[in-house]
Order: structure tokens, then C-alpha cells, then sequence
């Protein structure tokens, strides 16, 4: 059987996804699953799916991010997109990805698995390495806010520090921020943040402690709770599961 991986912020539609559709008559087995993409990095390195079905918008992660991650990290999978925005630049960053299908929220029934199938029949074409997310241009001020936080996110920051470097105010900061990237510039320091502890952890002599310090968390209980919320385990159990 295919194992396949379903990465989807809400709810009910992950829910559906995962018990609703008729896996098995496709030959394939759902082997994960994750509510955002930082997590869903953890889940599809871990499960070793050979397709991934994923929400394009979710918090602390969205899609695209996920897969240039995966990409980077020559991680090689076929991958189907969903979206419910019919906005065409979506559908660009998906195919420029080397997205086997994306599909419109809400999709019809046996549309996800018809996908699927034609998606598991081309397996054997080449997956594009292209990552269409490093030809985006933000505005200025978005722009130094991400260099920014990625210079400074070990540090004690937050969205004050960040505006204020900036000479903005916090409300027009998130604004702007949220506009051009989809997230908050909260999201985007946790996020960042987390990213950074995923990679200190694989290294099984960093102790829990030491990471969450390194990556600006100044409570460990703190770091642990936001770590588990966002990867679906705790850090000591990532740890652990990196170096098995």
C-alpha cells in the first residue's frame, strides 16, 4: 500500500480526510497526520510518505514553506495541494514546486482521490527541486523584519523589539507583516524559533534546556508546551526519534 501523510489546519476537514475517504480501494494507507506545516516537516520525515496531501494557508507554517523545506532537505515526495483561495498565484507556486495536483476547497466527492491516483500513476516522473517561495519580494519593512528576527530570535524579542528597530508602530508592523506573508510576526518569531530547536535536538548531546535558551525561550515548561502544540511531541521524545 501507498502510504500517504495529510497536513490540514482545521479540524474537521483533516478529520474527513483522514476516515472519511476510502483509502484502502486506492491501495493506500494514511500513515500521518499534522495541523500546521512546521509539524507536518516532523511527520512526513518521520513517516516517509510517498504522497503528501497539505493545505496551502495554515498557521505557524503554510504549505509552500513546507515542501521548499522538504526540497531543501532533499526530501523527495509527490505532493497534492489544497487550497480554498482560487487566486492563480497559488496554483503557480504549487506547480513551480513540482505539485502533482492542487484542488479547491470544497472539492467534490471522489475529486481528492482521483487526485490521488493519477498523482501515485506518475510517480515515476521527476519531482521538481524548483522553490518558487525564494522569488517572492516583500516590501522593505517586511523584509528587514525577517532579517531581523531570523538574526535575533535566540535573543529576547518580541513584536515591540521588532517594531522599534523598525521605526514602526506595532499595529502597522502586523499589519503589513500579516498582509505580505500570511502570518503574524509572533507566528513568525515561534515558528522560527521552533525550526531552529528541531535542529539543535538532532544532535543528542544538546540538552532540552539548553535549546530552549538558545532559541530565546526563557521558561523551559514554556518552550515545551509550544514545542509539543507545534510538532505534535515533546522535545526529549523528538530527541529521542531523531536519533533512533
Amino acid at each position: 500500500m501507498k502510504r500517504i501523510v495529510i497536513v490540514e489546519d482545521e479540524d474537521l476537514v483533516r478529520q474527513g480526510i483522514v476516515h472519511a475517504v476510502d483509502w484502502e480501494s486506492i491501495d493506500c494507507e494514511v500513515v500521518g497526520e499534522a495541523s500546521n506545516g512546521l509539524a507536518g516537516l516532523a511527520v512526513i520525515k518521520d513517516r516517509k510518505p510517498d504522497l503528501v496531501v497539505a493545505d496551502i494557508k495554515m498557521p505557524v507554517m503554510d504549505g509552500i514553506d513546507m515542501v521548499r523545506a522538504l526540497r531543501e532537505d532533499g526530501v523527495i515526495c509527490r505532493v497534492i495541494f489544497l487550497t480554498a483561495y482560487s487566486d492563480f498565484s497559488y496554483a503557480q507556486h504549487a506547480v513551480k514546486l513540482g505539485a502533482a495536483d492542487y484542488l479547491l476547497k470544497p472539492f467534490r466527492d471522489g475529486e481528492l482521490e482521483a487526485a490521488v491516483k493519477r498523482a501515485l500513476e506518475a510517480s515515476h516522473a521527476p519531482v521538481s527541486h524548483v522553490s518558487p517561495v525564494q522569488t517572492v519580494k516583500y516590501s522593505r519593512y517586511v523584509s528587514e523584519a525577517v532579517k531581523y528576527i531570523d538574526s535575533h530570535f535566540g535573543e529576547d524579542i518580541n513584536l515591540s523589539a521588532v517594531a522599534d528597530h523598525l521605526g514602526l508602530s506595532e499595529s502597522h508592523l502586523s499589519h503589513l507583516f500579516k498582509n505580505e506573508t500570511g502570518q503574524s510576526p509572533g507566528s513568525y518569531l515561534i515558528q522560527t524559533r521552533i525550526k531552529a530547536a528541531m535542529e539543535m535536538l538532532k544532535d543528542c548531546r544538546s540538552k532540552v534546556y539548553e535549546v530552549a535558551e538558545q532559541t530565546g525561550f526563557r521558561d523551559i515548561a514554556h518552550f515545551s508546551s509550544t514545542f509539543k502544540r507545534i510538532v505534535g511531541m515533546s522535545p526529549s521524545d523528538y530527541q529521542r526519534s531523531s536519533s533512533d
